[in-house]
């Protein structure tokens, strides 16, 4: 599989993948075909892989832990701290905490629940407010220099925040929302990414599912699905943004491709240090995104998609989620 780099020297497959969306209960029926498709992705040449101790919480780290283990050689696994998750009960309190201890107490148990003696790219998972920036790039630069760390990294940070903690700390990646359907990072965050060498790794970049053109205003979602509560799917919304589905249609019957890829496609021509985070129950959605590699975008393709310029309905969150983003 194709390679790139975030920051100055972190190595990885030019995709992805996300586990958040499944092993996140030790009930859950299909956990052993999520760890096969785990092992699977390995044998498909990807080596990164992301989890957060939150995802479950734990249970999620529990399951990459297992699975990879007799890869580890073989990837990067990157998790995430930075919410109050009570290290011996798991219970969230739903607030972030990245206070140094925390995170030191965070660390160990990623460690020992992902069944490794290091932890590649640690992101903080939201910006504390109340606990400057110098200070958590303090802590994980310690533990950087004691092995249990290699690389740092931040998630949906706003600039100011990302300048701090880099002075202290380099930072490797920032890991925030960009699509073809959420493209606010290119003001500001994309521009300071650059300048600083810092890599991208988009999560949701098919736009929770929007992008491969399979979800229209008839879609029922599960009653626990967090897709119930976001103002972009609702009804009107995904009615009015199927344009943007009938352009991607369009761009992809050129090049025999699903919308899916020419979106993920979209998101490997922007900068060649973006390394799209995908997430998939199904080995055949899986070989589907990988795809998106041998899908190369003209530069027609690329001015007609920016030429279209249009507009997406609904916010990406609700207010209260969004109050976390940016900081």
């Amino acid at each position: 599989m194709q390679k790139r780099t975030l920051g100055q020297e972190l190595e990885v497959s030019a995709l992805s993948l996300g586990a958040m969306g499944y092993g996140r209960a030790r009930e859950l029926g299909d956990r052993d075909d999520m760890i096969k498709l785990l092992r699977t992705a390995v044998e498909r040449g990807m080596d990164f892989f992301d989890t957060a101790e939150v995802y479950g919480p734990f249970t999620n780290e529990e399951m990459v832990g297992e699975a990879l283990e007799p890869l580890r050689k073989q990837v990067k696994i990157a998790t995430k701290f930075g919410w109050d998750v009570d290290p011996e009960t798991g219970v969230s309190s739903g607030n972030v905490n990245s206070k140094p201890n925390h995170v030191r107490r965070a660390v160990e148990g990623s460690l020992k629940r992902l069944r490794t003696d290091h932890i590649d790219l640690l992101y903080q998972h939201r910006v504390d407010p109340d606990v400057p920036m110098e200070d958590v790039a303090g802590v994980v630069k310690e533990l950087i220099a004691e092995g249990k760390v290699r690389w740092f990294g931040l998630s949906e940070a706003g600039a100011n925040s990302i300048r701090r903690a880099h002075a202290v700390q380099p930072v490797a990646a920032l890991q925030s929302e960009y699509s073809l359907w959420t493209r606010e990072p290119e003001a500001e965050i994309v521009p300071t990414l650059e300048e600083l060498g810092i890599g991208l790794v988009p999560f949701s970049p098919l736009g929770k599912g929007f992008l491969t053109g399979k979800i229209d205003v008839t879609t029922a979602f599960d009653k626990s699905d967090m897709r119930n509560n976001i103002p972009r799917f609702a009804p009107e919304a995904r009615e009015a943004n199927r344009a943007l589905i009938d352009l991607l249609s369009t761009i992809a019957e050129r090049h025999s491709a699903t919308t899916a890829q020419v979106a993920l496609a979209w998101l490997l021509a922007q900068k060649p240090w973006i390394v799209p985070l995908f997430g998939t129950r199904k080995l055949e959605r899986f070989e589907e995104n990988v795809g998106s590699l041998d899908v190369r975008l003209s530069a027609e393709d690329l001015a007609e998609i920016d030429a279209a310029n249009i507009r997406i309905h609904g916010a990406r969150y609700p207010d209260e989620h969004m109050k976390r983003v940016g900081l």
